[in-house]
């Protein structure tokens, strides 16, 4: 959830640690600080934004060659000075002895906090990080590279840190463990960070650490070591870190801008498929796609709502029975284990921590193939998995997901028919037809996003509530979640989603003319059930709001609002679908004033559990 940026140079590496946090603002942050080695250790912190840091900076003249920062999202204590990072110790070697920055969670911090006061030492912050710092100092031996290594053997939990240390002014040890944490090589300069984003115009030659690695950075070189302290080499990689992506262009905020991007993520996820081969998922993917009989999907947020919808193709178009879970609840249970049952893990990032940590544990229970979805070729969840499908979505900065969540769709879409080819359930002319819809469907969503002044009139009225219910059916229905999700992660108001034959089981209570129902309507085979409960809903005074395709015969009328959409396009209606709803949720948070990016209490890349 937090950044970390870390520099070693012969140069002022204050100017490369702040623009390195400004690009990793778009993860979400409520406080941030930046720390040099410099004659002793010097820091500025703040619960503002990365540019009143900047400002506090050059108002101090704050200079250095080595030096570590940091935006951080609070788990333990309030967003304050006290608890920001970098987080310093002075206990036994003095003031200012040694620095440090953190990501994830240290869940044994409270016996390590309770060991180190009993020797002394002063906790000036509420956070589980501080322990780090401490702990560090009272194990330090003359060589950082070494302490740190004992240190990370104490810590249970998932972290990322970078330390430094005042008497080694030359050096920053970092670590990893569930964390992402990468290192970017310079010329007589190196770094550190939790997202190549960071670096993107520093450097594009980057290694990514390992499960348990400790890498030892300095000017003339890095040197990592394993979880078992031994030497290793990991290969550079030339990363392109989509550094065009944080300019707004003719945009307002980067959400507005991404919804836009949609047409253009779909061209481009779909670049180089001229039929459902097996191959576009990986060298091994005919023969592992030969052995499963099922599907398990595991997922969380937005993506799980994906994982939903691909549950209704899966099942109707390849005939495997799919179940869909949450990754933070199916990593805690007992389930009934089928090895043969396919592991699909879909994630933005590829680092989402529940996700990945359900990968694993569905690993040890027995399941033999498994394969991502996911946006970030270097990532984790990619490496940890046999085969892979990349979103290309680029670069996705707002907080609340949108064309990764539709080109995930797109993926999961092609996954799905070629199941269904192989085993003998699409034929040739089905086929085309597909690869035809698939090409037409960014034409299509260039027709949808034409709605965009129709759906700022709603926005208008949506922005004075405080309550909403959003309905689906069938395919539709994790629309409908996605829809209602939309709107509360980014204007505050309370939305829940229903599949609309639920209605009068409950939620139904719920209507009144205050409460405005949005209801999914394509023109497919549930519509007259829909139409049934959408009179349910007029029955009680509410207000609805229909996204209906044109041939479904539901017109304006009192208390009925309606946006026609520009064609009926059968199984990819939810990708058509739901773009009008982020576009709802966008406008109507403007209209509220809240901070469209960067919502409160969210952050982009959930990393910690």
């Amino acid at each position: 959830m937090c950044g970390i940026v870390g520099a070693v140079a012969q140069r002022n590496i204050v100017p490369i640690l702040l623009e390195g946090l400004k690009r990793l603002e778009y993860r979400g942050y409520d406080s941030c600080g930046v720390a040099v080695n410099s004659q002793g250790l010097k820091r500025a912190r703040s619960v503002a934004r990365v540019a009143e840091l900047e400002r506090e900076v050059e108002q101090t003249g704050f200079a250095g060659s080595a030096g570590i920062a940091h935006t951080r999202w609070a788990t333990h204590g309030a967003p304050a000075t006290n608890n920001a990072h970098p987080h310093f110790s002075s206990g036994k070697h003095g003031e200012n002895f040694i620095g440090v920055v953190h990501n994830g969670i240290i869940e044994n911090y409270e016996s390590i906090r309770d060991e180190l006061k009993a020797k002394g030492y002063h906790f000036e912050s509420q956070t589980d990080t501080e322990v780090v710092a401490h702990l560090v100092n009272d194990s330090y031996d003359g060589d950082l590279l070494r302490t740190v290594q004992k240190v990370v053997k104490r810590l249970t939990g998932a972290f990322a840190i970078a330390v430094f240390c005042k008497d080694e002014p030359e050096r920053v040890i970092g670590a990893r463990l569930g964390c992402p944490l990468i290192v970017g090589l310079g010329h007589g300069e190196n770094f550190l960070a939790s997202d190549a984003m960071a670096l993107a115009g520093t450097t594009d030659q980057i290694i990514y650490l390992e499960e348990g690695d400790v890498v030892d950075v300095k000017r003339e070189g890095v040197r990592i070591f394993d979880r078992d302290d031994q030497e290793v080499q990991r290969k550079a990689q030339t990363v392109t870190a989509y550094s065009g992506a944080i300019d707004l262009g003719p945009y307002r905020h980067y959400m507005q801008k991404e919804i836009f991007e949609q047409p253009r993520a779909i061209t481009d996820t779909l670049e180089g498929v001229q039929g459902f081969v097996p191959d576009l998922f990986g060298q091994r993917a005919e023969e592992v796609f030969g052995q499963i009989d099922a599907v398990q999907i595991l997922a969380c947020g937005t993506s799980y709502y994906s994982g939903m919808t691909a549950k209704y193709w899966l099942e109707s178009v390849a005939g495997l029975p799919t179940s869909v879970e949450i990754a933070s609840e199916y990593r805690y249970r007992t389930p009934a284990v089928n090895p043969n049952a396919l592991i699909v893990v879909i994630s933005q990032s590829g680092e989402t921590a529940d996700t990945l940590a359900a990968l694993k544990y569905a690993k040890e229970l027995g399941h033999k193939h498994s394969i991502a979805i996911c946006n970030v070729a270097t990532s984790a969840m990619v490496r940890e998995t046999e085969l892979a499908y990349l979103t290309r979505a680029g670069a996705e900065i707002g907080v609340a997901s949108t064309k990764a969540f539709t080109t995930q769709l797109t993926a999961l879409f092609l996954l799905t028919l070629t199941l269904a080819k192989m085993r003998g359930r699409l034929s040739a002319e089905e086929e085309q037809q597909q690869l035809r819809n698939l090409r037409h469907l960014p034409t299509a969503l260039q027709s949808v996003l034409a709605l965009e002044p129709q759906v700022i009139a709603w926005a208008e009225a949506f922005a004075r509530k405080e309550n909403a219910l959003f309905l689906g059916r069938g395919l539709h229905y994790p629309i409908a979640l996605e829809g209602a999700l939309k709107l509360k992660e980014i204007s505050y108001i309370h939305a829940e989603a229903y599949p609309a034959g639920e209605l009068k089981h409950g939620p139904l209570a719920l209507v009144t003319a205050e409460m405005p129902v949005v209801t999914v309507a394509p023109n497919d085979a549930l519509i007259e059930k829909l139409k049934s409960n959408m009179q349910e809903v007029r029955a009680r005074g509410g207000q609805l709001y229909v996204f209906a395709d044109g041939d479904s015969h539901i017109s304006s009328s009192e208390g009925v609002h309606v946006i026609r959409m520009p064609e009926h396009y059968g199984l990819l209606s939810p990708i058509l679908h739901v773009v009008p709803l982020q576009l709802l949720a966008y406008h109507t948070a403007l209209a509220r004033g809240t901070d469209v990016d960067k919502p409160r209490n969210l952050a982009k890349s959930v990393t910690v559990e």
